[in-house]
């Protein structure tokens, strides 16, 4: 079942990773303690990536009826980065 998640990397002074996208909870569970590399996402020579934990990841409580309406008018990744599409 898809499920609304937002997704949080604290890298410290050079910023952070953030974003809201759409997921099945099966892809989410099987993508934690997977690495995932960003690249220079922070800016020229930031290389982000690592080990994605379950704290990574907050589950937003919305409706299957809401889900569906962001998925056809937005597409999967509704703001920033979606972790899941930058699996190593």
């Amino acid at each position: 079942m898809k499920k609304l998640y937002v997704f949080y990397w604290d890298c410290g002074r050079s910023g952070s990773v953030e974003g809201i996208f759409i997921a099945e909870e099966k892809d989410v569970k099987n993508a934690i303690g997977k690495n995932v590399y960003f690249g220079e996402i922070l800016g020229k020579h930031s290389e982000v990536y690592g080990i994605l934990e379950e704290k990574d990841f907050k589950k937003i409580k919305v409706s299957d009826i809401t889900i569906k309406e962001l998925e056809e008018v937005i597409g999967d990744t509704i703001s920033g980065y979606n972790p899941l599409a930058y699996l190593d």
